[in-house]
């Protein structure tokens, strides 16, 4: 019986190392099965247990993966001999201290305790708490291999102190914080002082990223199977249910690491956001919130202090994920979704011409007559725009309405505007793979008899509408999209992070399908020229062409107005203008005008992106860039 118990176990064991998981396998005798005698079967149990997948940036590079890590566990001992301690593990003096303060703040400060000798040399220093209440112990420390074999070698010198060896989540980037994001089950430290600390903005802070968002995928399935054997290992059955093993996937990103790492250095301690992405896959090639953060320290052990300081700085906030949760204002961009949809519905034509009529909207630099509309574009007139969109709202001047009938009729019109604007994937989820993504906000005629509480308001309030200012509100990958839908002519893939999933080499189905705008190509194409002007000479981002390495970019700049202090700077463009390859949209909080800061971040991008490096007249940008803009430089 023994032996074939023991035939049994071997058959199984073989049975899991083929399979390659991690698990576990176990038998008993069941009190009676089938109606045979009961020392005749065995209960057998085979747990296997997948290992969590890997990400890819683009290029195949390795972003995060599961490592072996090693933890010391420091208990409460009375006193510890922390100068032979630092010594053993070649730390710098005061490093024990340091690394236990941050690892976990006590209730009440660690005072270190130094003793002497006779003649009055300190011999060995202590930590002790300096108050009644006392530190929580026992206190993990994250170390090195090197470190961990020194400690098991001279492991009865220091009694109580235990090494561990354990398998965890691992950041191979300090780059992509927010995408990247953290395994739920690693991060439990933060989301314990994320709820403590934030109460009311917890819900904005938990942003997972990646690893949240495709946990299932990336997990795999426990295998559980129930085999009933006999002692010879011949399975006749099974005595309960068993669950299927599933491997965890490995995600390859759309995300390509040096571009990322260069926007993210890019903005530096900036507020705001780069988003770039392939017009032609919605693959996301880069995504920065700025100020950003290293990826590690939401899961690390022994970086609490440096969690509590992310989640204290109200200024910044950089745990939020500006792209994906931000709605802001998006200025002058949205002038190129204005003149779409007017074209569309007949209201303007690319040649019709209004006056600079600075009466009913303030033009912030002077510029010649906007002829039409490239001309427009290229010198961002606000008192053209907002005829463009009066010509929309309002009335047709020829018609013979009621009073009545004109409200009605303004209604309508914002209604059917709104209809076509939505089309470009605003005022909605767009069902970015990402966590806490925002809709955005378009206005109603509803939502203005609300707010005005009135049915007879007039397009005089509701004109910033056509400065992409007011009510309206993008998120910063809506703003991308919507560049999407110009240099598609038409159409956008939903924008997406991860672009093949195991060895299948596809994303979820729902990122291969293009959805269509309700502008005509046509229509979409004639922005374009006034796209191409503004970045020629005169245009409002001159500063920024890169037409001295052969690369036309097709962009807008914007200045969206700031009561609360300096104007914040958007720019949103692709490149190359006829066959684009990239989109970049550009938000900088309180940077001023979009032309000499915004732009100049988007046009390095292209051309770091599509050429590999940064020409050598425009390295200096860069560094300019991370406090200034190019006006300051004498540009």
């Amino acid at each position: 019986m023994m032996l074939g118990l023991l035939r049994t176990k071997l058959a199984y064991l073989i049975l899991f190392l083929a399979l390659g998981g991690v698990g576990a396998i176990s038998c008993s005798t069941p009190s009676s099965q089938l109606g045979q005698p009961a020392e005749n079967y065995l209960r057998c149990r085979e747990v296997y247990e997948p290992h969590r997948g890997r990400l890819y940036d683009r290029h195949d590079a390795l972003l995060v993966a599961t490592q072996a890590h090693y933890t010391l566990s420091i208990p409460r001992v009375a006193a510890l001999d922390s100068i032979a301690f630092n010594h053993l593990l070649g730390w710098p003096d005061g490093a024990l201290q340091a690394r236990v303060a941050a690892t976990r703040l006590p209730a009440s400060p660690l005072l270190l305790q130094t003793s002497t000798d006779s003649m009055g040399i300190s011999t060995v220093d202590t930590l002790r708490p300096a108050g009644p209440r006392q530190q929580q112990w026992p206190i993990e420390l994250l170390i090195t291999r090197p470190e961990a074999d020194s400690l098991r070698r001279h492991a009865r010198e220091w009694p109580g102190l235990v090494v561990r060896r354990r398998r965890e989540r691992t950041y191979l980037t300090n780059v992509a914080a927010p995408v990247l994001g953290y395994q739920p089950a690693a991060a439990q430290q933060f989301l314990y002082l994320a709820q403590r600390l934030a109460r009311g903005r917890y819900y904005q802070l938990r942003n997972s990223g990646i690893e949240g968002y495709y946990n299932n995928l990336l997990a795999g399935h426990r295998g559980a199977y129930h085999p009933l054997t006999d002692g010879h290992g011949r399975v006749h059955g099974r005595w309960a249910a068993d669950t299927v093993y599933r491997p965890g996937q490995d995600l390859h990103l759309s995300l390509d690491l040096p571009l990322q790492a260069f926007a993210e250095r890019l903005l530096g301690e900036r507020r705001g956001y780069i988003v770039a992405l392939d017009p032609a896959t919605g693959e996301i090639l880069c995504c920065v919130s700025a100020p950003t953060y290293d990826p590690a320290v939401l899961t690390a052990p022994g970086r609490n202090a440096e969690r509590r300081a992310l989640l204290r700085d109200d200024e910044n906030r950089p745990l939020l994920n500006r792209p994906a949760v931000l709605a802001n204002p998006p200025g002058s961009v949205f002038k190129l979704v204005n003149a779409a949809v007017a074209l569309q519905l007949g209201a303007i034509g690319a040649n019709t011409s209004f006056p600079c009529d600075q009466s009913l909207i303030n033009c912030v630099h002077p510029h010649p007559q906007a002829r039409n509309l490239t001309m427009a574009l290229k010198y961002s007139c606000n008192p053209y725009f907002y005829q463009v969109l009066q010509a929309v709202v309002e009335p047709r001047p020829d018609s013979a309405a009621t009073a009545a009938d004109t409200v009605a009729a303004r209604h309508t019109h914002l209604t059917e505007w709104r209809r076509y604007v939505k089309s470009f994937g605003l005022d909605t989820l767009l069902g970015v793979d990402v966590a806490r993504e925002q809709p955005g906000f378009l206005p109603t005629p509803a939502y203005y008899d609300k707010v005005r509480r009135t049915k007879n308001w007039t397009f005089k309030s509701i004109y910033s509408l056509s400065i992409g200012q007011g009510e309206i509100n993008l998120t910063g990958l809506q703003t991308a999209n919507v560049l999407a839908c110009i240099a598609n002519r038409g159409w956008y893939i939903t924008p997406h992070f991860v672009r093949a999933i195991g060895t299948t080499g596809q994303p979820l189905p729902r990122f291969t399908q293009r959805h269509h705008t309700l502008v005509d190509s046509a229509n979409l194409a004639a922005l374009v020229p006034g796209m191409v002007a503004a970045m020629q000479h005169g245009g409002t981002a001159e500063l920024a062409s890169l037409a001295d390495v052969g690369i036309v970019i097709a962009g807008k700049t914007g200045t969206v107005q700031n009561d609360e202090g300096d104007d914040h700077a958007t720019f949103a463009g692709f490149a190359p203008a006829k066959t684009p390859e990239i989109v970049v949209a550009v938000y900088l909080e309180n940077a001023g005008f979009g032309g000499l800061s915004a732009a100049p971040c988007a046009a390095l991008l292209i051309e770091k992106y599509l050429h590999g490096h940064i020409a050598p007249q425009r390295r200096k940008w860069a560094y300019w860039l991370r406090c200034g803009d190019l006006a300051s430089q004498g540009h």
